[in-house]
């Protein structure tokens, strides 16, 4: 049986479900693996860029998809769509519920600790989205690119006994203009914030995982499921965290599997009649520690 944590609420944004690019397998091993009162999910969803100009829905999307409507079906998860630019037809159902799925335009959350975060996508602060869509388009398509790239140059890496390396992170942090395009696009989206006297905002869209919570407004970005493959969790006592969704599982499936060994080894020492005083196994577990990025 898997392991699952609990969360009061986890956010997640830019899986680009419909991409080739999309971590759907390591997602669905995520989603598998946590229960949480509110899951948010914070834009870019379903890539419908990409899948106007081709059809690409493999099996493990569509794992992801049931598996996002059963969470919601369960009645115990409060899942919350907020549409993002590459889901942006979605817009048009604002305020409307599907499969219990609530689509929204923004949303605003509630910590343990009383603090209001607002939840949006972010792409209606860039203004290369709102007013150049064919050159946001044209950077998608060299992300992309990017990105596939990537896939092949760390499978190279991976032979050589290297560890992965996100080759398109490092071209991007290492473009001046992308550098300053995203510190303003952080500081517009904390001015907005604190014009509408929210006390942080939450948001995806740049594929940047951010957390900055002692900031005098907090920030927080949850990356992405294409490279990062990360998650921002928030605890029953209201502190939240930037966790890297992939090292989690393999922390989990490794309790997973020494708990299996020790119930072996219980059951085999209990049924052997050669040892006077058999050890019982411990299978007892507890919550791996998160791995922050």
């Amino acid at each position: 049986m898997a392991i699952k944590l609990e969360y009061r609420s986890v956010f997640i944004s830019d899986l680009h479900l419909g991409s080739r690019g999309c971590r759907a397998k390591e997602l669905n091993a995520f989603l598998k693996r946590i229960r949480c009162e509110k899951l948010y999910l914070v834009g870019d969803v379903i890539d419908m860029w990409r899948l106007r100009q081709r059809w690409y829905w493999p099996k493990h999307h569509n794992k992801v998809a049931r598996r996002l409507f059963r969470m919601a079906n369960s009645k115990k998860t409060e899942v919350i769509f907020i549409p993002g630019n590459h889901d942006e037809a979605a817009r048009q159902f604002v305020g409307m519920v599907f499969g219990d799925v609530k689509v929204t335009r923004d949303a605003t959350h509630e910590t343990a600790d009383g603090k209001r975060l607002l939840v949006t996508h972010g792409d209606q602060f860039d203004m290369i989205v709102q007013h150049a869509k064919l050159v946001s388009m044209l950077g998608s398509w060299a992300y992309d690119w990017l990105v596939t790239i990537n896939r092949h140059y760390n499978a190279l890496r991976n032979k050589f006994g290297l560890p992965y390396k996100s080759f398109s992170q490092a071209i991007k942090m290492k473009v001046k203009s992308a550098c300053k395009f995203i510190s303003r696009f952080e500081d517009v989206l904390c001015g907005e914030a604190a014009r509408r006297e929210y006390n942080g905002v939450v948001c995806g869209h740049i594929h940047k995982a951010e957390a900055r919570p002692h900031d005098e407004v907090a920030y927080f970005n949850c990356g992405d499921w294409v490279e990062s493959c990360t998650a921002l969790v928030e605890y029953d006592d209201g502190k939240i965290q930037l966790i890297d969704g992939i090292a989690l599982v393999e922390q989990l499936v490794e309790q997973e599997q020494q708990l299996k060994a020790a119930t072996r080894r219980q059951t085999t020492t209990s049924n052997s009649d050669s040892d006077p005083n058999p050890a019982h196994a411990d299978a007892e577990h507890t919550a791996p520690d998160h791995v922050g990025v």
